[in-house]
């Protein structure tokens, strides 16, 4: 044990003393490893703490995370409902809108359609009416034409002038009113003649108006061949007035007037404005111009004498009639008067007659209640 292992430092290193010195190395070594290990558990321990502080403030994290989670899902889920809820009031609400945007363009269409309909049922109209002017218009050109046919013959010109006469006569009087080439004492036989009323002279009526020398005067080209055509127009009027003076004014059995017939009212003003010579020599010979609505005139004037005559003719009917009237309410006044007189009879017969039923009902009562009065005999028949 003592055996010298080597010397250090001067001093000898036994196998004791290095043992002891490996022991105490030993020992060191041992306390520096113990502490080692302790620091070691100790930081173990402090990281294991520091780790469970961490791992509890994750948890308190996590709990609040949690928490913030849920109260955020709670939130979500509020706002959620509450977003549905608007959506859905806000769905309703377009839909309102858009019911009512397309009832109201429902209603503008169909107002809009009812107009457009209006609108072309009164154009249609129209149309029918422009249809029916134009063939109006097309049956007038055509009557045009058969009358500048008519006009073009001389004949057919004053059958047009009579024509118009007796269809304004005939429309105007009633059918014994009036006559049509009735004859004359002088064997003349005018184109008509109208009976006046309470016997007056007829008046007479002559419809040959000289449309021809009319027709030349309006369609003279120059200024000389108008004058011409006037000329001959002013003679022609002469010659016919004084014709109808000379065959169809007889004193006592015609009107001192006769009318000239003209069948066109711009020939009558024509003539009264260019031709106002020819009217007064016709107004001196006692023959008047007449247009057709100066003969409807004339005839309303006439057909108004002759209604106010057939008035006077029933007045006296009515007269008499009225008379007759008052003959049979006199009568009824007497009968009734005699009627009257037969009802009070009656009535006071019913009075008696009631007076005497009184009286039996009475006696029998008192026959019922044996109640008998001594009554003598004449005061019985007295109160009989």
């Amino acid at each position: 044990m003592d055996k010298l292992l080597f010397t250090l430092g001067g001093t000898p290193v036994t196998l004791e003393t290095a043992l002891y010195a490996a022991a105490g190395l030993l020992a060191a070594l041992l306390v520096a490893v113990l502490v080692v290990v302790v620091r070691s558990a100790r930081a173990h321990a402090a990281e294991a703490e520091a780790q469970r502080a961490k791992a509890a403030e994750g948890e308190k994290t996590l709990a609040h995370l949690l928490q913030v989670q849920s109260e955020m899902t709670g939130r979500m889920q509020t706002m959620a409902e509450i977003f549905g809820s608007r959506t859905s009031d806000l769905a309703r609400l377009v839909n309102e809108r858009l019911d009512a945007q397309g009832q109201r363009v429902g209603q503008a269409i169909e107002a809009t359609n009812k107009k457009n309909e209006d609108s072309l049922a009164k154009l249609g109209e129209r149309l029918a009416v422009i249809d029916r002017a134009q063939a109006n218009i097309t049956e007038l050109s055509k009557d045009v034409v058969s009358l500048q046919q008519i006009l073009a013959n001389k004949q057919t010109r004053g059958a047009f002038g009579q024509g118009r006469m007796e269809a304004i006569v005939a429309d105007g009087l009633a059918s014994g009113s009036y006559a049509f080439q009735h004859t004359l004492s002088n064997h003349s036989r005018p184109d008509c003649v109208i009976f006046m009323p309470n016997g007056a002279p007829p008046l007479v009526i002559d419809a040959k108006f000289p449309l021809e020398s009319w027709q030349r005067l309006s369609g003279a080209p120059s200024s000389d061949e108008v004058r011409l055509a006037e000329l001959g127009f002013r003679q022609d009027m002469q010659v016919h007035i004084r014709a109808i003076a000379e065959k169809y004014l007889i004193a006592g059995e015609t009107q001192d007037t006769a009318f000239l017939f003209v069948p066109s009212e711009s020939i009558f003003a024509d003539i009264h404005e260019r031709f106002e010579d020819v009217v007064q020599r016709a107004a001196r010979a006692r023959v008047v111009v007449v247009s057709p609505s100066l003969l409807m005139l004339s005839i309303q004037v006439v057909q108004a004498l002759l209604r106010d005559v057939r008035m006077r003719e029933e007045a006296h009917k009515i007269q008499k009639e009225v008379r007759e009237m008052l003959l049979d309410v006199g009568r009824l006044d007497e009968r009734v008067r005699k009627l009257q007189q037969h009802f009070q009879q009656t009535n006071n017969d019913i009075g008696d007659i009631l007076t005497s039923s009184g009286k039996v009902t009475k006696r029998g009562e008192r026959i019922a209640a044996m109640e008998f009065e001594e009554v003598a005999e004449p005061q019985r028949l007295a109160g009989e």
